[in-house]
C-alpha cells in the first residue's frame, strides 16, 4: 500500500491511500497536485537519523574512506520540508547540494533492536533529499550548519509499505528534469536492518522518526530556482524547489 498525509479542505489532517496520482480518503478523492489539499510530510519525526558514506561510489567521489561502521548524524524536526515546498538555503553560501536518499519511516518506539527483527519496526519507505551546505559542512565536525538547517530534509510525499519497494529499488535525483543520480538500494554498504540495529544501540527511535539511508554518486550543486526531483522505485517522486538568497 501507498499513503499520503494531507490537510483536507476543512483543515483536518488525514492519511489517504495513494494510487496513480490520486489520494483516496473515505468517500473523497483528490489529485495529489490539487489546490484542494495541502500535502504534508509522511510523518512528524522527532529526529531524522542520517547515514553518511553508505554508498561506496559516493564516498569515492567525495574523496572519503569507507566507514567500518555506519556513520550517523542528526537533523531535527525543523529540517523537514514537504512535497511542493520551496527550500530556502542559508544565505551567502557557494555550494548547496542535492542528495537523493531512501527514507525509512519507523512505526513504533524501539531500542536495542536485533537485525533479525529490524524490519518489524519499519512502517514504510519514503523519498528524502539530504540538502547539504558544503561550505559549512567542510569546516565543522558536527554538521549542524552544513546539514541541519531549516528545510534541509524534504521528504515524501508517499509512504510505501515495505512490500512495495524492491530490494534493488532505484534511487534517483533530477534537477530541472536532468538525471543526476541513479543508484540502487542494493548498493547500500550497511543494510536497513544493520542500520536500525546500530542506531538503536544508542538511541530510542520513536514512531515517525526517519532514517535517511545514504546517497549514491552524482551529488551536485543547486542554483536559485532549481526544481529538484527525488525518486525511489516503488515509492514515487518527491518534488521541491530551491531558493538561494
Amino acid at each position: 500500500m501507498r499513503y499520503v498525509r494531507f490537510r483536507d479542505p476543512a483543515g483536518a489532517v488525514r492519511r489517504g491511500e495513494y494510487e496513480n496520482g490520486t489520494v483516496h480518503f473515505a468517500n473523497e478523492s483528490y489529485a495529489l497536485e490539487s489546490d484542494e489539499i495541502d500535502v504534508l510530510p509522511p510523518s512528524e519525526p522527532t529526529k531524522i537519523v542520517c547515514i553518511g558514506r553508505n554508498y561506496a561510489d559516493h564516498a569515492d567521489e567525495m574523496g572519503s574512506d569507507l566507514p567500518d561502521r555506519p556513520m550517523l548524524f542528526l537533523k531535527g524536526p525543523n529540517a523537514v520540508a514537504s512535497h511542493g515546498d520551496t527550500v530556502t538555503a542559508p544565505a551567502g553560501k557557494d555550494r548547496i547540494d542535492h542528495e537523493a536518499e531512501l527514507g525509512v519511516v519507523i512505526g513504533e518506539q524501539c531500542r536495542h533492536v536485533p537485525e533479525d527483527d529490524a524490519m518489524d519496526v519499519v512502517e514504510g519507505f519514503t523519498c528524502v533529499n539530504d540538502v547539504s551546505n558544503r561550505d559549512d559542512q567542510r569546516q565543522e565536525q558536527n554538521w549542524i550548519r552544513g546539514k541541519a538547517f531549516d528545510g534541509a530534509a524534504p521528504m515524501g510525499p508517499v509512504l510505501a509499505t515495505p512490500d512495495e519497494v524492491p530490494e534493488d529499488a532505484a534511487v534517483r535525483s533530477r534537477v530541472n528534469g536532468e538525471l543526476k543520480q541513479d543508484g540502487s538500494r542494493e548498493q547500500l554498504i550497511f543494510s536497513i536492518p544493520e542500520l536500525i540495529a546500530e542506531i538503536t544501540t544508542y538511541l530510542t527511535l520513536e514512531p515517525g522518526d526517519v532514517i535517511a539511508t545514504g546517497t549514491p554518486e552524482g551529488v551536485g550543486p543547486l542554483s536559485d530556482g532549481d526544481d529538484v526531483e527525488i525518486e525511489v522505485e516503488g515509492v514515487g517522486t518527491l518534488e521541491h524547489s530551491i531558493r538561494r538568497p
